[in-house]
């Protein structure tokens, strides 16, 4: 045991056997900006020119990215296993050329069926390559001390959209959708299968010891009232995020806005998820696990029912977006340190796997379900209304994701 724990602290401190290594963090956050940049935001921007160009209506194609999403929240609870066991390399390395090539078969598609094959893998490569399989590797790499890390890699993949979107529209004004897909299949190709297999070469460190706790292996863990009502309260939080972030533009021209003035609302937004990131870990080091958990989602409540019942004046409407933008960031985080926080790293991967997958599977759906609730309920902002009270059941969830300690601990 004391090798163990000399070991497990010379992967904390960057001295001993299991020394950081130093390119890891540079590697992930380049990967994560291609990842999701290509795999994720290049699909909104291309949508509107593929069913144009084929005649494919846009529930299917939009079908497709949804399955997508949730191929990768169950595949995401296999691919933590692996980590836990094996490190990141093999599987990130995997999950990169898995994602290049499902990007040249979307691009090759003749028929939707193929498309959807195209996106089902596209689904294996993001468990394989985002947040989660990232997260997983800086948490057993940077303990204790991986707050910082995560948020780093998060700031890194929070311009992602800014720097894909825009170049995709401009690739996409030069060539066809085809095109521009095999471009970025093969972009993605050079920047992130020779960084995943190089950077992330270094042994893998045994992990930290768990706190002790009631729950000690992961099937104790994850059938424990603490995860279980975390995973609940995180399904209908990313839930109801996610359909309010699809949902606001059309809140706003409902109101009067143009298009354009509900964009600049969104994406002033995203800046405020990156600012929200940045205030992470002070945020941290003051507030208890639980506490932080909820009063998170409490705040993602409270910005969601603002949307709701505040129809402007237009610079007030910017600035809840950016206040609930600066609420996602932190939430990104909240998730990322989730495990951690209660259970320890030694077995981060698999239940951080397990405990994203349902949310994925809300976030994913959540554009349809927004879609058909918000006619029947009267209106996109009665819409709000409803998944401000979702958000509020999840903070109250959370209340109980609280862990009890063993006699003696």
């Amino acid at each position: 045991m004391t090798d163990l724990n000399t070991r497990a602290s010379g992967a904390a401190t960057g001295t001993g056997v299991w020394s950081r290594p130093r390119a890891v963090l540079p590697a992930l956050c380049a990967t994560q900006i291609t990842s999701w940049g290509i795999v994720y935001y290049a699909f909104p921007v291309l949508n509107p020119e593929i069913t144009a160009a084929t005649g494919w209506s846009s529930t299917a194609t939009t079908a497709a990215f949804s399955l997508a999403l949730l191929v990768s929240g169950i595949a995401g609870i296999r691919v933590g296993r692996i980590i836990d066991h094996r490190g990141p390399r093999t599987v990130m390395t995997a999950g990169s050329a898995a994602g290049a090539a499902s990007m040249v078969i979307v691009a090759l598609a003749p028929n939707p069926a193929v498309f959807f094959a195209g996106w089902v893998l596209a689904g294996f490569a993001m468990a394989a390559t985002f947040y989660q399989p990232a997260f997983a590797a800086l948490t057993r790499w940077f303990a204790p001390d991986h707050v910082r890390a995560l948020t780093i890699v998060t700031l890194a993949g929070g311009l992602a959209s800014t720097v894909f979107a825009p170049l995709t529209a401009v690739l996409a004004d030069h060539f066809t959708w085809r095109t521009t897909f095999l471009v970025l299949a093969g972009t993605l190709a050079v920047v992130t299968i020779p960084a995943h297999a190089l950077a992330l070469r270094a042994p893998w460190p045994p992990a930290m010891p768990a706190p002790a706790d009631v729950a000690s292996t992961p099937r104790d863990v994850v059938r424990s009232r603490p995860f279980l009502l975390l995973s609940l309260a995180f399904t209908l939080s990313s839930f109801a995020m996610f359909a309010v972030v699809v949902s606001l533009v059309p809140l706003l021209i409902e109101r009067g806005y143009t298009t354009s003035q509900a964009a600049w609302v969104l994406g002033l937004g995203g800046a405020g998820q990156t600012l929200g990131r940045t205030l992470y870990a002070g945020l941290a080091q003051r507030t208890g696990t639980t506490t932080r958990t909820v009063v998170l989602i409490v705040l993602g409540a409270l910005t969601t029912a603002a949307f709701a019942v505040v129809p402007g004046p237009y610079g007030l409407l910017i600035a809840v977006s950016v206040v609930a933008g600066v609420v996602r960031g932190n939430l990104t985080l909240l998730q990322a340190t989730a495990i951690t926080d209660r259970w320890g790293t030694t077995h981060y991967g698999r239940l951080s796997g397990i405990l994203s997958a349902p949310a994925m599977t809300a976030s994913a759906l959540a554009p349809f379900a927004a879609a058909l609730l918000a006619a029947p309920l009267g209106g996109t902002p009665q819409l709000f209304g409803v998944l401000a009270a979702l958000a509020l059941a999840a903070a109250v969830i959370a209340t109980g994701t609280s862990i009890r300690k063993a006699v003696g601990a």
